[in-house]
Order: C-alpha cells, then structure tokens, then sequence
C-alpha cells in the first residue's frame, strides 16, 4: 500500500522527518518496506525559468537558426540560438539556464554554454516536450503575456514533489487502509509524548440543495448488503481534475481519470470508504435495486470484458438491468463520461465474505474490493458519502439534488471486551501505567464504557475487525506503547522439552548440506498450485477460497514446483540444473479426510558439469539421478532396500526402491507430456522421496572407527553373456547373497551390446572385491567362492562365461 507523505501531513501535523516516520510506522506495526522520492515532473524543472523574447535576429550561418536576446530577470539578456518556427518578438516562453538539466527521456541532458555555428547560445527555450509537459514538439511553448519575467518555471507550471511510503499491510489492518487510517496510528503513538492533533476531512458544509433528481433505492438482500447509502448530483460539467488531485492520485500509483471519478477515489484512499458513481440519466425507471444476480446471465464490466454471473454475485441494478456488480466493478453501460451531467453517488457497506467470493469468482481485484473484502468501516458510509459530494462539487459544480438516502435497518453493533490490568502486565512482562493504557485506547477511538479497579469495559469500533478478544486489546496496547520499550529481564526462564533423537529437522539439514555439497540449489516453492497439472482432480486437496485460477488445488506431487522453477531457469538460458526440494505433498483419501506427506524431490537437468577446455560436455544421464538417490539413503544409513521397475505415467521409464511394503522413493526420466505442461525443451530427471517412510528407517548409530585392513584386497573379473531383461542389480544381490563374509564390493565396468552378440543378449563385464580381515586369502579359497559365484549367477540369471 502506497501512502503520499503529503497527503499524510493533511491528516497529520507533524514536522518529522520521512526517515523517522517509516521508523515509528515500522514499529507499530505498519512496516515500511520502501521510501521513495517523486516529482509530478522529473527534474522539477529545476534551473527553468520564466523569460521574454526582446529580439530575433537571423542567423548568419544557418537558414533554420535563428538569435535571439531573452530577458530572463538577470542584469544582461541571455544570447540564445533557436530552432523552433514559432519563436517571435514579445513571447513570454520557458528558458533553461545553464547548468540545468533536461528530461525528454530517463537518461536527460544538461545545458551548457556552447557555439552554435558560429554563435554563443547561453541556454535554451524550451518546447513543452523538452520539460515534461505536453507532448508536441511543433515548436517552443508560448505562455500567457501575464507570465512574470525571471519566476521559476517549476512555481508557474505547479510542479510539485513528493515522498512515497510504501507500507506491507498485513490482511488483519485494513484499518489502516487508508492515508487518514494510517494517520490514526501514528497519532497514537506520538500522543504518548507530545500533543498531536488528528484531523478528520470536514463535512460540515454539507447541504442538501434541490430535490429534482429523485431516484428510489430498494435494499433486497440485507445480508450481502446490510448498509447502503447514496445522493445525486446534478449539473455537473465532467471534465480533468486540478494538478493537486491528479498528482495525489499519481503519486500513490493511480491514473487520473476525470474529476468525478478522481474524487470518489480520492475519498476512497483518504478514509478508506469505496464509493462508485453511476450517470444518473441511465438509471433506467429511476430506481436502484440491489439483489443477486441471475445465473448465467452476462454482464459487461468497465474493461471491456463480458463475464458470466452467479447467483452469489451481489449486482447493483436498474428497474431493467444490473449496472455494476457490487463492490467489485463497475458496468460499462452505467459509468460516468464527458457527457455526464447528473451523477448517482454510491457509498455503503457489503458482506466480506459475498464480496470476497465475488472477486475471486471473477478473477478481479480492485482497490474497492480490496477493502470490501476485508472489512470496511459500516459507519461511516455516510460521512464518506457527503466528503466526496462536496468534493464533486468543488471540482465539477453541480447541486446535490436530492435528500441524502441511508438504508441502515439493522445496524452493525461494536464489540464489547473487558481488559483487565493483571493480564495486560502478565502478558507484556512489565506494568504499563493505567493512564498509558486507557490514553492508547482512547487515541485508537476505542471507548471506555465503564472502569473499576482492575478492568476497563469496552466497546471496539466495528472497522476493527482484527480485534475480538482480550489479547488483542493486549497486542494494541504493547504495540503502540513500544515493543522496544519492554526491557529484558536479568533472568530468562524456559521448560526444556525432549527432543527426539532423530529429529526430522536435523536430517534435513544433513541431506541439504550433501546436496548442497553435490552443487544442488534448495527451491521453495508454494505449496498450492494448478489443478490442470494433473490428469483428473481425483484426490486433489481442492481450496475453497482460492486465490487465483492457478492455485485452486494443494500439490499432490512435488513435481510441478520444481519444473515451473526449471522452465523460468532455462527460459534465461540457464541450462544445467540441479534443484532439491523438502514440502508436504496433500492428498484426499476420503471424504472429509486428507492425507499429508513429507516430501523430498529431486531434479536435474542440461550437463554433468560446467564446460571447460579440459572436459567434453557430458549430458546428464538417469545413472546421475541413480546415484544421487542411492547417495541420500546411504548417508541416512539406510542400506538395505529393493530395487523395481516401476510404471508410473510421468516417466519414460521409471525405478522404486521399497523397503517391505512401503515405498521410500520413485525416480527416472520424465515423459515429453509431462515436460510440455511447464514448455520445456529440455531432458528432466526427478525423483520423489517419500521422505515420511525415510525418517521411520532411520536409527541412530554412533560412529565407528574401523582400521584399515592389513590384508590385500583380492580382485577377480568376469565376463557374463546374459539376457536382455537382466539388471546389474541382481546381479549385486546374488553375490551378496552367495558371500556375505568376505566379498566387499562389486563394479560394473564394461557393457557390450553390439553386433557379433546374439539376439536379445548382452554381456557384462563385472569385478568383484574379497578381504579378509583377519588373514590373507589364498587362491585356492577365493577360487571356491568364484565357483559358488557363478553357480549361482548360472542357476538364478541363466548367465554363461565368456
């Protein structure tokens, strides 16, 4: 949310610094995440000045040049050469001094005393391009003859500057969803120590003048719209807003529009009231009905687009038509233009919830909503209402033409909260003086109903929707009178809990820390994301409010995260990646039940390794993942798992490790279908970790040292003919099966597949590794083992000796 400093200080009269002031905003609770200068003209036309032409010469030494002498206020006249085609005896026009800079684009120029064929030029007349002012370039801006000779153009032009502050409001403060909420606060706080005065906008001239526009409301669903306010006013002349208005709504980010809608927007930002304006005279019947809308039917909104309702849609309608859809966005039909002359003026309060599904609903976000949604203030629809009547009428004249209508039949009640002193200090840790307390509250507009010795009665505006107990009250309180403020005790007193002994967080820390090692980047990516990435929404977690269109579903799959991150990377000619991701994946089991998972997912893509001049590029391959996978188990001391192929549609080809029933991860080579859904090109390895079942296998052994054998390590080959269908991996478990004793290792080091191999074969060539800790072995045992080895390979995998 974006806050003029100047708008600020017609709230609040203070004479602090920026600086300070995002300091104290920050502190209570409104934090300030940026300050930023502006100007409502780049430069501010600093250097400008106001001159008159006394003489025009022609240039000796150019045809489309001419001299001129410029009275700029200065003892001498200026010597200045022109181009323009306009310039002439007598005009009042805008001078540029030396030394001055100009904007016509971002980067700007600065005027220097030069020689322009030939002829001094002391600086230059400016066309209304050149500064910031216009956009034609035909020739230099003539002023009004009344223009005074030597003021500085950025005093005749009303060129103003600006401090922007940009403050991280949190869902709960829409109170201070406004310059005058804003205002409130810091009010508060500085009240502590001096005396600040808080000023409202005045309404005290508001009048009702003539009655000649008379046009009935009727309140049908009090529910979604329990309040509803609303005047007319008529002979207005449409037309743009003064430079004060337009450059309040530009520097918090709005565009002017006219003075009518420029002045419901102002009110809207000044006290946090939304309020829309309908041209009267296409108010068909002259009657205003507010009821919910007709399913399917259509309706065509300020921008253009036809959307198709809902019967949740609250509408703001006409005796034949819907003309806005409340709270929300206005209609196409019904909106003001140059031709207005009598305007419908709307303030009232509406249903958070109607309005929030509304906007959702249609994918739409406006400032209105914005606030609608989260819970405007009921009680001041009215008084919202009469500042921008009288605003309207100071920008664009006009009568208020008819008795001001306020549809209230049940009024939204304050809160009522007891506060008691001894909780107050419980909480805090200190005591808090009782006037301090009650002086916080009362300069929050909180009223106190009733006191006795240790409590307050209170009664709690209904814009604070944030505040609903007791510790709220507390959290106000502290934050106003300073979190910094508390002083820490001497003594800290904390429980000591147990803690696990294998805690979840600590192995996640270990398993970052080797993929980090590996030259893996941690992602974190939202946990909520597109249902269309999975084939059928069964099973989706589905979000009741969502937030969008692409995040209506919790992940069931760490997946997609992952490939959005690798398409933004690639997308920015970022090809070899490695990314590693800990979540919760979300799945509904049944109805009303859900399941959640800890998850860890695995991607990778592009090369091994960077390209250098010493190493050939070597694209990243499934063997890669394979070890990266096998890498994080053996860390965790989880070594004993089966290995299967596994059908999963998201890849090409696929493989499970389980360990009995439960399967602890799934990796392998992603189908082009799935890489298509996020637009990559690119090959895209990923594993996921059910990383749930991980930490169950997990127990907690000590290290040990183990001294190097004294015995060599025996190493013998074979090469086996087998089958096609056979994997490394069996072949590893027959001969850990055969001899646990003494076998260490075994290695894969050639596969050959060629032409002069018999159909549907393959050949393998495998060592294997003994020792012996306690002797040296001799050839005659090794030899037997070999023997009880390929037995076995022969008996279990039909394998023949080559």
């Amino acid at each position: 949310m974006k806050i003029s400093l100047n708008w600020l200080k017609q709230h609040l009269n203070t004479t602090l610094s920026v600086e300070e002031l995002a300091a104290i905003l920050t502190d209570i609770g409104l934090e300030v995440e940026g300050v930023t200068p502006i100007e409502s003209v780049k430069g501010s036309l600093k250097g400008l000045v106001i001159g008159e032409i006394k003489k025009v010469l022609p240039h000796p030494n150019a045809d489309r040049l001419q001299c001129t002498k410029v009275d700029v206020g200065h003892a001498e006249l200026l010597e200045i050469v022109c181009g323009a085609p306009n310039v002439a005896e007598g005009q009042k026009v805008v001078v540029a001094l030396v030394g001055s800079t100009l904007y016509p684009d971002e980067k700007g120029f600065e005027i220097k005393k030069s020689k322009i064929r030939g002829e001094v030029s002391e600086g230059m007349i400016c066309a209304e391009d050149e500064i910031g002012l216009g956009d034609s370039h035909d020739g230099i801006m003539v002023l009004a003859a009344d223009a005074k000779i030597g003021m500085q153009a950025a005093e005749y032009f009303g060129v103003s500057t600006d401090t922007v502050i940009e403050i991280g409001l949190t869902p709960n403060r829409i109170d201070a969803a406004s310059h005058y909420g804003v205002a409130r606060d810091l009010a508060a706080y500085l009240n502590l120590s001096e005396e600040v005065a808080l000023k409202k906008p005045s309404i005290a001239h508001f009048k009702v003048q003539t009655n000649d526009v008379k046009i009935e409301v009727e309140l049908k669903d009090l529910n979604d719209c329990p309040r509803y306010s609303a005047l007319t006013i008529n002979n207005v002349t449409v037309k743009d807003s003064p430079q004060w208005l337009q450059n309040y709504l530009k520097a918090i980010g709005l565009k002017p529009i006219n003075n009518i809608v420029d002045a419901t927007n102002y009110v809207l930002h000044d006290i946090g009231q939304p309020l829309h304006a309908f041209d009267a005279t296409k108010i068909n019947g002259q009657k205003v009905i507010v009821r919910k809308a007709e399913e399917n039917q259509t309706f065509t909104t300020l921008d253009g687009v036809e959307r198709k309702l809902s019967v949740d849609d609250l509408m703001i309608c006409n005796a034949k038509e819907p003309m806005c859809i409340a709270g929300v966005f206005g209609g196409i039909q019904s909106g003001v233009n140059s031709e207005t002359k009598a305007v419908f003026l709307e303030s009232a309060y509406f249903n958070p919830v109607s309005i929030r599904k509304t906007a959702k609903r249609h994918g739409l976000n406006t400032d209105a909503s914005f606030r609608y949604e989260r819970g405007t203030d009921p009680n001041i629809t009215v008084d919202g209402l009469k500042q921008a009547a009288l605003l309207i009428q100071e920008l664009a004249g006009g009568e208020i033409s008819s008795e001001l209508i306020d549809l209230y039949p049940t009024p939204v009640e304050d809160k009522l909260i007891e506060l008691n002193f001894d909780e107050i200090n419980r909480l805090i840790g200190q005591p808090i003086p009782k006037n301090t307390v009650k002086q916080i509250l009362k300069n929050l507009e909180i009223k106190l109903l009733n006191e006795s010795k240790n409590s307050l009665r209170l009664s709690i505006p209904a814009y604070r929707v944030d505040v609903t107990r007791e510790v709220d009250l507390i959290e106000e309180i502290l934050r106003i009178y300073g979190y910094n403020r508390i002083e820490l005790p001497d003594f800290l007193r904390s429980n000591i809990s147990a803690v696990p002994k294998t805690s979840p967080t600590q192995v996640e820390n270990k398993i970052a820390d080797f993929l980090c090692s590996r030259g893996f980047a941690e992602l974190f990516n939202n946990s909520l994301t597109n249902p269309n990435y999975y084939q059928n929404d069964v099973g989706l977690v589905k979000m009741l409010n969502p937030l969008s269109k692409e995040t209506e579903v919790m992940r069931a799959s760490m997946l997609y995260g992952g490939l959005e991150s690798i398409a933004y990377n690639q997308n920015r000619k970022r090809k070899s990646l490695k990314f590693y991701e800990f979540g919760r994946t979300y799945t509904k089991v049944e109805k009303g039940k859900y399941e959640e998972t800890r998850s860890l997912g695995i991607w990778l893509s592009g090369n091994q390794q960077a390209e250098t001049w010493q190493t050939s590029q070597q694209a990243i391959d499934f063997y890669n993942l394979k070890e990266v996978v096998e890498g994080i188990l053996k860390r965790l001391g989880v070594n004993k798992y089966k290995a299967e192929n596994f059908n999963d549609n998201r890849f090409n080809a696929c493989l499970k490790l389980t360990k009995g029933k439960k399967q602890l991860v799934v990796f392998g080579k992603l189908n082009i279908q799935e890489l298509n859904k996020c637009d990559i090109k690119e090959t895209v390895y990923f594993a996921e970790f059910n990383w749930d079942e991980v930490l169950r296998l997990i127990t907690n052994k000590r290290i040990q040292y183990v001294p190097v054998a004294k015995y060599p390590i025996v190493r013998r080959d074979l090469a086996l003919l087998l089958d096609q269908s056979v994997e490394y991996d069996q072949i590893k478990q027959i001969a850990r099966e055969t001899e646990k004793r003494i076998l260490k290792e075994t290695n894969l080091f050639d596969v050959y597949e060629g032409k002069k191999m018999a159909e549907g074969k393959k050949s393998y060539a495998v060592s294997f590794f003994f020792q012996d800790e306690n002797k040296t072995l001799t050839d005659v045992h090794v030899d037997k083992v070999m023997d009880r080895l390929i037995n076995a390979l022969q008996k279990e995998l039909k394998a023949v000796l080559r």
